[in-house]
């Protein structure tokens, strides 16, 4: 490797942090890695794997650089993947006096909104820290932390207003069961991956009622068309919805065992309050924050999101799952 490579640092500790700097170390020196967790940082050290996430994934001791201080790692870094949840990203970031973010590259691969802004993490990166949006990407699916574990094949799509910005951090995931693309539809790209997670939501709350296949193909194909018509509103470009970076992440998150999302959902689908799902779950389902945050960015478009509508009168308005889903079941086609 180069001895001129890039700084290149991974902010977060959960289950797709720790696929990313797996991806990473195929191909850099050192990944730079932070962990708010003190003692998972200690384990990690010791024992060399993530002791809460994809515990089977074992790192080499000269490969990683973890820390709590974030801060550092940041000032370290010329390269930032970002892997916090999305409800959590300002908090985080409001935690530390930081400078020289503008002239960061940032990735973001978070897929949940920023509710303090109601904003994409790109655009909260942008208002917050002055970072232009051609140093701000995304790294998106069809992809999940558990099967890049296991080193199964999967795809991730780059998107970024630079392609040459995207083209590098591609080539630093891409490995033997990693196949990379990119694309410059970042808000496109991002809102999609906000709007699958209510969408997985969505089927996991059908599957949680009964409904079968035929039907969850059903929803599946009215939700491709409604994530179409929202991101096309919000960012007018020419796009293809039925690339993998739309339609694959919106497949594998609505369908998946792996997908947190469709596990809430059919949580609440058999009948568990949603703040008893969310207390039993390990992990963040990004689409609860996020379906609040797009309803309130709707308010300005005025898209026809039914499924969208429907997700949110169930988890905020406490609406009955069998009332709503049976309203929503009878609007698609």
């Amino acid at each position: 490797m180069a001895s001129n490579q890039p700084k290149v640092a991974v902010i977060g500790g959960g289950s797709w942090a720790t696929a990313i700097v797996k991806m990473l170390c195929n191909n850099l020196d050192v990944v730079h890695w932070w962990m708010r967790n003190q003692k998972a940082v200690e384990h990690l050290e010791q024992y060399l794997h993530n002791p809460h996430y994809l515990p089977s994934v074992q790192f080499e001791r000269e490969k990683i650089q973890v820390s709590t201080d974030l801060k550092k790692t940041i000032d370290t870094a010329d390269v930032l993947v970002i892997v916090i949840p999305g409800a959590f990203l300002y908090s985080t970031f409001n935690e530390v006096a930081l400078e020289g973010m503008e002239k960061k590259l940032i990735f973001s691969a978070i897929k949940g909104m920023v509710p303090e802004y109601n904003a994409i993490p790109a655009r909260f990166f942008h208002k917050q820290f002055g970072t232009p949006y051609d140093r701000i990407g995304i790294v998106s699916g069809p992809c999940h932390a558990e099967e890049v574990a296991m080193e199964k094949l999967s795809y991730l799509t780059i998107a970024c207003p630079n392609q040459e910005n995207a083209r590098q951090m591609a080539d630093w995931l891409a490995c033997r069961y990693i196949k990379t693309s990119i694309s410059d539809d970042l808000f496109g790209t991002e809102l999609s991956a906000v709007l699958k997670n209510v969408v997985a939501i969505a089927s996991g709350i059908y599957h949680g009622l009964g409904y079968g296949d035929n039907f969850q193909a059903l929803l599946i194909a009215n939700a491709i068309r409604e994530i179409e018509r929202f991101v096309d509103k919000v960012n007018p470009i020419h796009r293809d919805v039925k690339s993998s970076a739309y339609l694959g992440d919106l497949l594998v998150t609505a369908y998946s065992q792996f997908s947190r999302n469709r596990t809430f959902g059919n949580m609440v689908g058999k009948g568990y309050s949603v703040k008893a799902a969310q207390l039993e779950m390990n992990m963040i389902a990004e689409g609860f924050y996020a379906v609040k945050s797009i309803k309130e960015i709707n308010k300005k478009f005025e898209v026809d999101t039914p499924i969208v509508d429907a997700v949110y009168n169930i988890l905020y308005e406490k609406i009955s799952p069998v009332l709503e889903m049976r309203l929503l079941a009878d609007k698609l086609s």
